[in-house]
């Protein structure tokens, strides 16, 4: 019974809605095209064995489908689809694409999954009939057939990343560029470079090299078919590798600095709200955020006799604290083409930057420093003045906003200031530490080391210590 109530549940009433949406329009164009071709289960030339054969493909190539990082899944389908296109009448295709799936257990997963599908197939199939009724020549070459399926495989890619990138932003709220960049936009290349192969497929299946019957060179073609695949699935593993190493470097650093718990995770919420209201993009924020919480990730390589040191540092060791900034950028160096943009880049290498061109490590000043960074390089301050560190007491959330603005134009971008005093009087969680601890505490896995407390001076606002914000 209780199986049965579980078949029975629904999604979010705007995500159920927007499936049965894209199920309707399969529907309504499916039918277009029956009713223009008419319905024939054998079409001219092709018989039941090769209809069964393409099904096969079809559904061969959906269960082996790779997952991604945001709730999403990539397979070869299009390949078939786009083959099968060529082969038969354009209804059959999308009805194929709809038909053979394996099953999913979640009843409208399962329906958008077959329809998203279907849709992106049939978009394809217009395109390709498309360019059969109007021929395109060049001189005396007809290359409609390479446009064709050139185009029919964009078609197919921007309505299933479409779709599918949609559906995810409804069902989980994030943002749409974050999707498409994570999932999606490396896919883009490849798509097109396959392409060719479905024309391949089809041309090989109707005129056969091996044993009198197309199938075997189709079936030759899955060799490299799955090398690409194993190329996807790689480079997915290493993504998700990389993220999951640096949550261990992050929990790392947390455990061998443990008054400064959730330092990292705070400066990075202040930030994105920082550049969201800044920016007014949420792709933006989040990458800034992903940035933040990467910033102090070169302390690592810092003794912990010194990040823990309860006097005032000596310049020799306050520079080697100093290069917690380039020991970061060096340290995710190896990541650079695979994982990382130049925001991370910018944010960990120049944190530390004054307004007044008193940072380090580049003495950067003004509009010199990368804004990612002065954005993180806020966030950063006021969450160590809020926090107790070994060498002083925190300050409240009222004195450390009133230092950010006594330090505007000074250490701070003046119109970075104003924004963050607005996002301050809103009264958002990370405004009181002490709150947004609170409400953190068990949300998210961290170490949970009890602080050390050492009473002893501030460092003065002219000579910023390295093992806080640089305030």
């Amino acid at each position: 019974m209780l199986q049965k109530l579980r078949r029975l549940e629904l999604p979010p009433p705007r995500v159920l809605a927007f499936i049965l949406g894209v199920f309707a329009s399969f529907l309504v164009l499916e039918g277009y095209l029956i009713a223009r071709h008419g319905f024939r289960l054998l079409p001219p030339g092709l018989g039941w064995f090769d209809l069964l054969f393409w099904a096969a493909l079809v559904f061969w190539s959906v269960r082996v489908r790779i997952p991604l990082p945001l709730s999403a899944s990539m397979s070869h389908l299009f390949l078939f689809s786009l083959a099968l296109v060529v082969l038969a009448p354009p209804w059959i295709a999308p009805l194929w694409a709809f038909l053979f799936q394996p099953s999913d257990k979640v009843w409208y997963k399962q329906l958008f999954n077959r329809s998203q599908d279907a849709l992106a197939t049939l978009a394809a199939a217009l395109v390709w009939e498309f360019f059969q009724s109007n021929p395109l020549y060049l001189g005396t070459l007809n290359l409609s057939a390479g446009v064709g399926v050139g185009l029919g495989a964009v078609s197919f890619f921007i309505v299933n990343m479409g779709l599918v990138t949609f559906i995810i932003h409804l069902a989980n709220g994030t943002p749409l560029r974050e999707v498409w960049k994570k999932n999606f936009g490396w896919l883009a290349a490849s798509y097109f470079l396959l392409s060719p192969v479905a024309l391949l497929l089809a041309r090989a299946y109707t005129m056969p090299l091996i044993g009198g019957w197309g199938g075997w060179t189709v079936l030759l073609f899955l060799v490299p078919l799955y090398y690409s695949r194993f190329y996807w699935d790689e480079k997915v593993r290493l993504e998700q590798a990389f993220d999951a190493t640096l949550e261990v470097l992050m929990h790392a650093l947390e455990a061998k600095e443990p008054e400064t718990r959730m330092h990292s995770e705070r400066v990075a919420d202040i930030a994105k709200d920082l550049a969201r209201a800044r920016y007014g993009d949420e792709a933006k924020a989040m990458e800034i955020y992903r940035a933040a919480r990467l910033h102090d990730i070169g302390k690592i390589g810092i003794p912990e006799a010194l990040l823990l040191k309860p006097d005032k540092l000596t310049p020799k060791e306050y520079e080697v604290v100093q290069s917690h900034t380039t020991l970061g950028a060096q340290l995710l160096k190896p990541a650079e083409k695979v994982a990382f943009g130049p925001v991370v880049y910018n944010v960990i290498l120049h944190h530390h930057e004054r307004w007044d061109g008193r940072g380090y490590p580049k003495r950067l000043a003004g509009h010199e420093i990368p804004e990612e960074a002065r954005i993180v390089g806020l966030a950063d301050a006021y969450e160590a003045m809020t926090a107790g560190r070994p060498y002083r007491k925190a300050k409240s959330s009222e004195e450390a906003l009133q230092e950010v603005q006594d330090l505007s134009g000074i250490q701070f971008d003046p119109r970075l200031v104003e924004l963050f005093t607005q996002l301050w009087h809103q009264n958002p969680l990370w405004r009181d530490r002490e709150a947004y601890l609170k409400a953190k505490e068990g949300s998210v896995s961290r170490f949970t080391l009890p602080q050390l407390y050492l009473a002893s001076d501030s460092p003065s606002p002219s000579e910023p210590d390295p093992r806080t914000s640089g305030e």
